[in-house]
């Protein structure tokens, strides 16, 4: 019961501080502190929002097909980097040759912007869907098996030495002492992940692109259309806020004990 009403209570305050942001935003625009020529206030966007559902002016599209656009690429270049970063994390984490051959490769990728590859990506494969998948490939890739990594080399060494003791072969070790305290890392390792893809692919759309969320927003900067660029803000930012509750609630019950140690 305790702890129904601690979660119960940590959601209220959750949604007051979102209602007091948005509450302080629409106010600082319609008194005139800041003018809505270069800030949108929140019920122009939701207004704005209620149109683009059936508008497709100025960019051709309806809110609902950019979005589309743009979260199909962020779901290929994600779960393609998932797919392979995560495994790579845990195998150099755990396994030395691996973690001389990979962690060179990685280290110096590490410090290399993620935006710095657009350019490159884009001349190499195109503006096509290709190029944009792979650009997010790079830059969530690189994060996820850092932060993997990290999570299992972090495996307290008496577990390690406890399955020893007991009998357990290296391989029995890595799956049931340290995959699963890398959980907590890899979740991190998703959380930061998708946020480099998001905006990844904004600035791709903003650079080479004739749909999507990006594409809206240069669009509505060309136009000088304040409100349209918001929008692909605020509808980027609710994406990121719902998928991180996702994952919160993902972790919860597939790794109940990752939120004990915390």
């Amino acid at each position: 019961m305790l702890k129904k009403k601690r979660i119960s209570g940590y959601t209220i305050v959750n949604i007051i501080s979102l209602v007091l942001f948005f509450v302080c935003w629409e106010l600082v625009v319609k008194t005139g502190l800041i003018s809505s020529e270069k800030l949108s206030a929140p019920s122009a966007i939701v207004k704005l929002f209620i149109t683009k559902l059936t508008e497709t002016y100025p960019d051709g599209a309806t809110i609902q097909a950019n979005t589309w656009a743009s979260m199909r690429i962020v779901l290929k270049g994600f779960c393609l980097a998932c797919v392979i970063g995560i495994p790579l994390g845990l195998v150099m984490g755990f396994f030395r040759p691996a973690e001389c051959f990979f962690r060179p490769v990685f280290e110096m990728l590490r410090p290399i912007p993620t935006l710095a590859w657009v350019p490159i990506i884009l001349l190499m494969l195109g503006i096509g869907d290709g190029g944009k998948t792979c650009i997010i490939f790079i830059g969530s890739v690189v994060s996820l098996t850092i932060n993997t990594y990290t999570g299992i080399k972090g495996t307290k060494k008496v577990l390690l030495d406890v399955a020893q003791v007991g009998g357990a072969t290296r391989m029995q070790m890595f799956f049931r002492v340290g995959v699963p305290s890398a959980v907590p890392m890899i979740f991190t390792g998703l959380r930061i992940a998708l946020g480099i893809s998001l905006a990844t692919l904004v600035a791709a759309e903003m650079v080479a692109a004739t749909c999507g969320l990006g594409y809206m927003m240069n669009q509505g900067r060309k136009l000088m259309i304040t409100d349209l660029i918001f929008l692909g803000v605020v509808v980027i930012g609710v994406i990121g806020y719902a998928a991180n509750l996702l994952m919160g609630w993902i972790e919860h019950n597939i790794a109940p004990w990752a939120e004990e140690d915390r």
